[in-house]
């Protein structure tokens, strides 16, 4: 069993994931299967993504589509996203989260498949609203709100954030060996003769598999991982719930605009897009595209794990800030770089401490609000950044199209990212979450009782 002075730190950490045990007897072995369970859910679905992204843009231009279509579809994918977790987070609770979950997965696999077997790009556009199709590489969909609500119910408050550090560890390595396999298989299978379009096909047929055997996994949680009635309290006049928050809608409609904001600016730059910059600017094929984003994402998911240990002595907040700001400066600096050798270096550089800000964002989301509203928080969140995002990849699209604009994504992407950033340490500096809060309480007694300390 884990022991409370293991709280933070990488110790703490590498036992939650694969020995994690809890001191609520209702939770011991169900819990612990669960936990394993959606950890592997998270790798077979961000292996999916990375595996995916990599190739869409280019499966796109292969059917004939031009950049600002391409851009187009972009947006209408991210934007189907919003309705269809909108719908799903907003029901979770009451259907049951391991149903919403299955049906991701269906609609993941039905995705896949359409984009398996036709060019119309009516029904590609379709199938990308509808479906789940992943554009960045990144989490898309409903799965996350409910895989955080549920791991934020199951887990204690103190070891949440070392929890969100390693799920995000896991996705971004799964993520960077799915970009890496894309990359090879399609120029292995072009080495073969087979065309460009149907290399892409094979990679989307494995996409629609992975979203099978998410199915089969899902299927197979507890009940555990489901919402768990919280009777809350509140000073009259009785604040009637809505999309499931009460006390914290200001908090999350806060947070939410500013989430928007950074989704906004990162759509610019989804890893479709810096994959087709890359290929259009230097030439590169697909196997060398999968190696760039197969380090990228290694060393984004170790710097999501480096979080944990950075926040435990600064706090959630100040690590989200000062970690993004510097890898948002290195963005704007890669497309200014006169050779491949150098933007590659640039933004490998900027990966390897451009994920700090997830689990902590994550977690600090889970934390300052009420736990019967974590479900609807999570999910209104990573709403709003569907949102944001779902516009970008438009207008990033329109740039590419423009020989002067071409590397404006850029700029764009990393100047509105720092404006977020400064934003968000004015709003909530302040705003601590709980285990901060009793930190800071122990801190002041343990001076004031005149304790070495």
């Amino acid at each position: 069993m884990i022991n409370n002075h293991e709280a933070t730190g990488s110790g703490a950490a590498s036992k939650l994931f694969w020995n994690f045990k809890i001191k609520r007897p209702r939770l011991m072995e169900k819990s612990n299967r669960d936990i394993k369970l959606l950890f592997l859910t998270r790798i077979i679905r961000l292996f999916a993504y990375g595996f995916m992204s990599v190739i869409l843009v280019l499966l796109l231009a292969e059917t004939g589509l031009k950049d600002g279509e391409i851009g187009l579809i972009l947006t209408l994918t991210l934007a189907g996203d919003v309705f269809v977790s909108l719908w799903v987070t907003t029901v979770a609770d009451r259907i049951g989260r391991r149903k919403m979950l299955v049906l991701g997965a269906v609609l993941m696999a039905l995705s896949g498949l359409v984009f398996v077997v036709t060019n119309n790009p009516w029904l590609l556009t379709i199938a990308a609203i509808l479906g789940i199709i992943s554009p960045s590489g990144n989490e898309i969909g409903p799965f996350l709100s409910i895989e955080q609500a549920a791991l934020s119910h199951i887990i204690p408050d103190h070891k949440r954030t070392s929890a969100f550090g390693w799920y995000n560890l896991a996705g971004s390595f799964a993520t960077a060996i799915g970009a890496l396999t894309s990359g090879w298989l399609a120029k292995l299978l072009q080495h073969y003769s087979v065309t460009a379009l149907e290399s892409y096909r094979y990679i989307m047929l494995g996409y629609a598999i992975s979203g099978v055997m998410l199915i089969v996994i899902f299927l197979k949680l507890s009940a555990e991982v489901e919402s768990q009635p919280v009777t809350v309290e509140i000073e009259k006049p009785t604040i009637k719930p809505k999309m499931g928050l009460h006390q914290s809608k200001g908090i999350v409609a806060k947070l939410s605009a500013l989430f928007a904001l950074d989704a906004f600016a990162g759509g610019f730059v989804i890893q479709s897009i810096m994959a087709y910059w890359f290929h259009t600017k230097f030439g590169v094929d697909t196997g060398v595209l999968g190696s760039i984003f197969f380090g990228a994402n290694i060393l984004a998911g170790i710097s999501a794990l480096l979080a944990t240990n950075i926040a435990a002595k600064i706090g959630l907040i100040n690590t989200m800030v000062f970690t993004h700001i510097p890898s948002n400066i290195l963005l704007c600096l890669v497309p200014l770089m006169p050779n491949l050798g150098l933007a590659i270096a640039l933004l490998l550089l900027r990966y390897s401490i451009s994920q700090m800000d997830v689990p902590t964002r994550q977690s600090y989301t889970m934390a300052v609000v009420a736990p019967d509203e974590r479900t609807a928080a999570s999910g209104i969140t990573n709403i709003a950044r569907s949102i944001g995002a779902a516009a970008s990849p438009a207008l990033s699209g329109l740039l590419l199209a423009n020989p002067l604009f071409f590397s404006a994504p850029f700029f764009l992407a990393g100047g509105l990212k720092i404006i977020y950033d400064l934003f968000l340490y004015k709003m909530f500096l302040n705003v601590r979450p709980p285990e901060e809060n009793r930190l800071k309480k122990e801190a002041f007694d343990c001076i004031n009782a005149d304790e070495s300390c």
